[in-house]
């Protein structure tokens, strides 16, 4: 019995196979922001922030199902295994090799600069057969409303590109979410904890993020993994 159970659960992963290598949707993955200088807050908030920028935008991106997005902890995980997410390390060329790693045809890298609440952030969007540049995308706002700048920056990365479009009823769904800048200043300190493997620390920011702002499923979810 038990050996029968087994070959029926080979046959449903076996099957499973040629769907998954039926998926033609352009790959895209996001790399961790570096900081590019900032001042003005915890260090520890900044050093978090590259995780947590690139999480949300890897969010923003999943709501169009016509990409398949790669998960952030895939990327990270081959950064650390490489040595490369020390500041200055990682180029386009680099990023574009990691890229074909994982299957994605476009890599997004960008930097961010916090000047006592005055926020940058500068993004780049690169063909991962060619190492090319194809898009830039920068904004400026203050630091409060850091999720409005990361959702401008990550619409005008695709805007003129030849990846499909989120379709319009999705896309007001995105114009409409807020997510306030503590509430993601905690999810991103979450990542930054759970990455070091500290899940008790993640967990206490996710909780936070959550308490700051119920709606944000992100950081429920991430909540939900460090806690089960």
């Amino acid at each position: 019995m038990r050996s029968r159970s087994m070959v029926a659960a080979l046959a449903l992963v076996l099957a499973a196979l040629p769907l998954a290598a039926q998926d033609t949707r352009p790959g895209i993955a996001v790399f961790p922001f570096t900081n590019g200088g900032s001042y003005g807050a915890d260090a520890e908030d900044y050093a978090a922030l590259e995780r947590g920028i690139a999480g949300m935008m890897i969010s923003e991106l999943a709501a169009n199902q016509a990409l398949r997005v790669v998960e952030r902890e895939r990327i990270q995980g081959l950064l650390d295994e490489q040595n490369l997410g020390a500041q200055g390390r990682l180029d386009p060329q680099t990023a574009a090799r990691i890229g074909k790693l994982v299957g994605a045809r476009y890599v997004i890298m960008g930097t961010f600069v916090d000047f006592y609440g005055d926020f940058r952030l500068d993004a780049r969007l690169v063909n991962v057969e060619t190492g090319e540049v194809m898009k830039t995308a920068s904004e400026r706002q203050k630091r409060d409303q850091l999720f409005k700048i990361l959702q401008t920056v990550s619409g005008r990365l695709m805007q003129g590109t030849n990846l499909p479009a989120l379709p319009r009823e999705a896309a007001a769904r995105q114009e409409a979410r807020q997510v306030p800048a503590d509430a993601l200043t905690f999810y991103s300190r979450g990542l930054l904890y759970r990455d070091r493997g500290d899940r008790t620390r993640a967990a206490e920011m996710f909780q936070k993020a959550v308490t700051a702002f119920p709606q944000y499923a992100e950081a429920q979810a991430e909540l939900q993994r460090v806690s089960s």
